[in-house]
């Protein structure tokens, strides 16, 4: 037994009989007995050469199920059939002596499961990916990391900055008056920026040969505004659900126990885009923390006061009269962003940030 296939067989039930397969009747019967005969051929001969083709016949014939009609209408028990596809095909490509190009594939077929399955059995294909047998990829491609070009801040426009706020400071001058603050000297500590700085590198380390949803365009209200799935390297948003290794580096930040919800209630998104990048004035449904990490950003903030504006800067261009705060953030600042500040975001360069949305 190889030690790839040890470090799999190790996240597996110990026998068929203690690995699940239940499904609605809405699961033809001659799908579940193509499941099972997959399940009792892994557990009986894993090497077999028609375990590879039988898993695949399950994910093809699941997938035309997943893109019949809407995707709110799909029947979750066809998310999980297209799942335990996908973890056959994982099983029969790791076994025996796999090459690159299989756990290449291996980790694809993950993550597409990810992406269009359902969980099954405790997340099983999650502790696969993240076993150490696929740690260990890293892509040669480089990012270009070319800059826009610099804005010009209005002094009398420019957003305070303060540094390392006490809890009590930071409730009375800009929590309970909801005023947007930079605060400066609290992501220091980050394993971020100190044990293994985020960098392409680092992500193609973590990371690179992930497949992700990806957002395409300058922004997301342009008319050719796309979401597809890439094998590249994570030019995403909503990376920390994806890429646990990313939560780890971060922190966070200790502001947020002012709120009124528990830790668990906070919603941590990683942005990551390169120059050109645009948000158009938006709110946010939270208050909110954007930590930047690598990269630089301009940022606009509006009131909710001229919400009756409705404030959208292409349609409505006078808008841009109307009274506001800007500032470049930088590496190590953090922004608090109150409730239903509208704003608006440009990327300068390669960037990565993270956002805390809290109550």
């Amino acid at each position: 037994m190889t030690p790839m296939w040890t470090d799999v067989k190790s996240v597996l039930p110990a026998s068929g009989a203690e690995f699940p397969l239940c499904f609605s009747e809405k699961v033809e019967t001659s799908v579940l007995k193509a499941l099972e005969l997959s399940r009792d051929l892994m557990y009986r001969d894993p090497e077999h050469p028609s375990s590879a083709d039988r898993a695949q016949l399950i994910i093809d014939y699941s997938w035309e199920k997943l893109n019949t009609g809407t995707w709110r209408d799909v029947d979750k028990d066809w998310r999980r059939v297209y799942s335990y596809g996908c973890l056959f095909k994982v099983l029969s490509l790791c076994n025996g002596n796999p090459s690159q190009s299989n756990i290449q594939e291996a980790i694809r077929t993950c993550d597409m499961s990810f992406l269009m399955g359902a969980s099954i059995m405790d997340d099983i294909l999650q502790k696969l990916i993240f076993s150490k047998t696929f740690i260990f990829f890293n892509m040669k491609q480089k990012m270009k990391t070319c800059c826009a070009s610099e804005p010009v801040i209005n002094a009398a426009k420019e957003l305070t900055r303060i540094y390392c706020p006490s809890l009590e400071h930071f409730r009375k001058e800009f929590l309970d008056p909801q005023k947007p603050v930079i605060i400066e000297g609290t992501t220091t500590h980050w394993p971020a920026f100190t044990e293994h700085p985020w960098s392409i590198d680092y992500l193609r380390t973590i990371a690179g040969y992930r497949t992700v949803p990806i957002e395409v365009g300058s922004k997301y209200t342009d008319e050719d505004w796309q979401k597809m799935e890439w094998d590249i390297w994570l030019s995403i948003s909503c990376l920390i659900r994806r890429i646990p290794e990313l939560k780890e580096d971060i922190r966070i930040p200790d502001y947020c126990c002012l709120g009124e919800g528990d830790e668990d209630d906070i919603t941590i998104n990683a942005w990551f885009g390169p120059a050109g990048t645009i948000s158009p004035l938006h709110q946010d449904p939270q208050q909110n923390f954007l930590a930047q990490v690598v990269g630089r950003k301009y940022i606009r903030l509006y009131s909710p006061e001229e919400t009756p504006n409705n404030p959208d800067l292409e349609k409505f261009p006078a808008f841009s009269q109307a009274p506001y705060q800007e500032c470049v953030l930088g590496p190590g600042d953090v922004l608090f962003i109150p409730l239903k500040h509208w704003h608006y975001v440009r990327s300068l360069e390669l960037s990565f940030s993270v956002s805390f949305w809290w109550s």
